[in-house]
């Protein structure tokens, strides 16, 4: 009989803590929740005050049973499970499976599983946080009464087994906005005019800038020229130059979201991946000499605190590693209405270097903590520094400008540097001679380049995290759910890691918008979750969220199913008459995007692939060019004469008048030119 019982979530999490408690403890997993509401009915009994209807998971009775039998033969049960509102929920319903009184100084939580954090926590424990269970009672509560309630609009309308989410649903409907704003986007014309300069024979690039001192855009190529004629036999006399010095301080430690940002950016991570891998750091690796520990603090976190003892740590890792002068004592302030439980993510002990722990790790947790490792070390480093240099250059009353940076101090750069979205270079070097007021500088030559304004770029997973964050939707713990979901519902795809909307996708958004657009809006959504941080807060009963959101909920979706009961949605007729019947047949939606069927259903059911075919002919034959995809999705153009009488099949998009080769006559014609250029070598 063991003295004391720890239950947490995972196996790997129990292994981890087993190491560095005594033999009279017993450390047990729950395997995630135990009961939840039942998938088969709302299971909320909205006649008597929303309250949830829990059973117990299915397939856990065995488990449910043994850890029953565990807490009876223990003298005291504490509940360890994750130290999030998801977490404290799970707690609450073991207690509750296990008659533990909802009073009972039961509950621990480890913010990183180290032996220190786990002996110093387990003697403080606590009670039950009901504001945090409550939190996630009435986020999984709304979440079910909007999903249950939606849901069956979509089977009439659109295609049975589809469902509809609260969040989901406005992920989908900012990836769908983006898609449109991409398609209706008109590209406006501009030119840049560079003038390439020179003092001494060191050139440099001046920029064009305007007339008299103001600025003017160019959109015409009548302008460029008449100004190119204008400084055909100018001499360009540098007017003014600033000299200074830039400083570029580090990121903060990562939060849940900038983590899930950089390990898409950098490593090519999808967020859920990265969250599976930053859980297992966190539970525990085994490394040699070490044995098992928990390398990283807990990573749902939208902190960026550290604390004073890690903050030490990085200190002297630092001056010992790099320098004294490397080192700067650094705090980062947590953006408003974030949750400050946890600290930001980092490494739990300093000395465990990355490259020095790389064989004990796989190779993608090497990736993702060399990743974190970094990040948080250079959040406490210097700001690295650059020499900087501008000028303003007149010729015949135009006015052109220059700019050069070298880097003089690489500070936290020699360690780590965050990935941008827009991939704009801000730390390249740019090269510019010492100029003086006054003196004339030499013009190399002068070029006009045309260029046209470009739509918005689709969302990545990462980019959309940051827009979710941004906006307020969701949390840091269910970003990566929101994102899987999207994609295993195939209302979103992916296309080479950009965010694309399906078809399907489309007509599910088009008619949540359409006739739930209270509820399926950014600006709801967002207050929705500051309500559930009222509650997490013990500022607001969670059942009063509940009952303010549902009578005009359920009002609407009455309204809606009603005007919808004798509407169809229109349906795209075809020119492909159905052999059975001759009737034109209509697009459909399914699982896997678009197909034909007969209108004249159910007398006739006849149904076939959706073939969608591009404007440009087939390179090779002048047939059509069918489009494709692989069962993971990819795109790939072939012919429709493929493979009777033409073998073209690309991965590419082919263009009008392009000669095409196969891809491997291709890769031959490459290893012949390596072979003929090795041999004239």
């Amino acid at each position: 009989m063991a003295d004391k019982l720890i239950i947490v979530e995972s196996p790997s999490k129990a292994n981890t803590i087993k190491k560095f408690l005594g033999s009279n403890v017993k450390v047990v997993a729950s395997m995630g929740h135990v009961r939840d509401l039942p998938k088969s009915k709302l299971g909320v009994d909205v006649e008597h005050d929303f309250e949830p209807q829990y059973i117990n998971i299915r397939g856990k009775a065995n488990l449910i049973n043994s850890l029953k039998k565990d807490a009876k033969n223990a003298k005291m049960v504490y509940l360890a499970t994750d130290p999030d509102r998801e977490g404290e929920a799970i707690a609450w319903h073991l207690a509750y499976l296990l008659g533990i009184p909802e009073d009972a100084v039961c509950r621990v939580t480890f913010n990183e599983i180290t032996k220190e954090t786990v002996k110093e926590s387990m003697k403080k424990p606590r009670k039950i946080d009901m504001n945090l269970t409550d939190a996630q009672q009435a986020r999984r509560v709304l979440d079910r009464i909007v999903g249950y309630k939606i849901s069956p609009i979509l089977w009439k309308k659109v295609k049975r087994g589809l469902s509809a989410g609260r969040v989901q649903s406005v992920a989908v409907k900012l990836i769908v906005d983006r898609e449109n704003e991409i398609e209706s986007f008109v590209p406006e014309e501009y030119w840049n005019i560079l003038a390439t300069l020179s003092k001494n024979n060191d050139k440099f690039i001046a920029r064009f800038y305007g007339k008299d001192g103001k600025k003017i855009e160019l959109h015409k190529k009548e302008e460029v020229d008449e100004i190119l004629q204008n400084l055909k036999n100018a001499k360009y006399i540098v007017t003014d130059v600033k000299k200074g010095e830039k400083k570029r301080t580090p990121a903060p430690p990562f939060t849940t979201s900038t983590m899930q940002q950089e390990a898409s950016r950098k490593l090519s991570f999808p967020i859920r991946k990265t969250m599976q891998i930053a859980q297992g750091l966190y539970e525990g690796v085994k490394v040699a000499e070490r044995g098992t520990v928990g390398l990283i603090t807990y990573m749902r976190t939208d902190s960026t605190r550290i604390s004073e003892e890690a903050r030490n740590s990085a200190k002297v890792h630092i001056t010992n590693k790099y320098g004294a002068n490397y080192y700067e004592n650094r705090y980062y302030r947590t953006k408003a209405g974030a949750q400050d439980a946890h600290e930001g993510i980092r490494p739990t002990y300093v000395d465990l270097e990355p490259e020095k722990i790389k064989d004990s790790l796989t190779a993608d947790q090497y990736k993702l903590y060399r990743l974190i490792y970094n990040r948080f070390i250079a959040s406490q480093m210097a700001p690295a520094v650059y020499d900087t240099i501008s000028a303003n250059i007149d010729a015949n009353k135009y006015n052109f400008r220059a700019s050069g940076q070298t880097l003089k101090f690489k500070g936290f750069m020699t360690l780590y540097v965050e990935d941008r979205d827009d991939a704009k270079n801000e730390d390249e070097e740019t090269h510019m001679p010492d100029l003086s007021i006054g003196e004339e500088v030499k013009k190399e030559k002068l070029d006009a380049k045309q260029s046209f304004t470009e739509p918005p770029p689709r969302y990545t997973e990462a980019s959309l995290v940051k827009a979710l964050e941004e906006k307020g939707i969701g949390r840091p713990s269910t970003y990566a759910t929101i994102i899987s979901t999207i994609l295993d519902r195939r209302y979103v795809q992916k296309e080479q890691k950009q965010l694309v909307p399906t078809d399907l996708g489309k007509v599910v958004n088009k008619l949540l918008v359409e006739n739930f657009s209270d509820i399926i809006n950014v600006e709801f959504t967002a207050d929705i979750e500051n309500q559930f941080d009222e509650i997490a807060e013990g500022k607001e009963p969670w059942k009063q969220v509940i009952r303010e959101f549902y009578t005009p909920f359920e009002q609407e979706v009455e309204k809606v199913d009603k005007e919808l009961e004798h509407v169809k949605l229109e349906e795209e007729v075809t020119d492909i008459p159905c052999e059975k019947c001759g009737r034109m047949m209509v697009v459909k939606y399914g699982k896997y995007g678009k197909f034909l069927a007969c209108p004249g259903y159910p007398e006739c059911k006849n149904v076939k692939p959706f073939v969608e075919k591009i404007d440009v002919p087939c390179p090779v034959c002048g047939g059509e060019v069918h489009v494709r995809k692989t069962k993971r999705g990819k795109k790939y153009y072939i012919c429709e004469n493929n493979p009777k009488s033409c073998n073209y099949i690309s991965w590419n998009k082919p263009k009008p008048g392009e000669k095409w080769e196969p891809e491997q006559q291709k890769t031959k014609n490459t290893s012949k030119t390596t072979s003929t250029s090795k041999a004239k070598k």
